[in-house]
């Protein structure tokens, strides 16, 4: 991990608490060891595992999020590509293989997991 973001928030009785999620791809830059010192001796770009593709794609569409700018249309293609680079992120990570869900009955999948973390609480 060479960088990362945490954000806060003050509850109304003053106590700070974290707000957000830490350490994944959309907090945090994680860049490969693998080839880590060639590139920086060279001052090439770093192979890095985060969102900073998808904002760098979104910036080459003419998107920065200013008012007014629609959100380019991503292709599917562009999208299974973001999709399978998280997935790489995950097995470089942690270590072990992602195993994909089944998205048949996504909807019913996430009522499930919902129903069930309520009733837990």
């Amino acid at each position: 991990m060479v960088d990362t973001k945490y954000e806060f928030g003050k509850t109304k009785d003053g106590k700070i608490v974290l707000i957000d999620e830490i350490h994944t791809p959309d907090s945090s830059r994680y860049f490969y060891a693998d080839g880590y010192e060639e590139r920086q001796a060279n001052n090439e770009p770093q192979k890095q595992l985060s969102k900073e593709f998808v904002r760098q794609w979104l910036i080459s569409n003419d998107f920065q999020g200013k008012e007014g700018q629609t959100i380019p249309h991503m292709s599917d293609e562009y999208i299974n590509s973001v999709s399978d680079r998280y997935v790489e992120l995950y097995e470089n990570i942690t270590g072990h293989a992602f195993a994909k869900a089944d998205t048949e009955n996504i909807l019913s999948r996430i009522e499930t997991n919902v129903n069930q973390w309520l009733s837990n609480q």
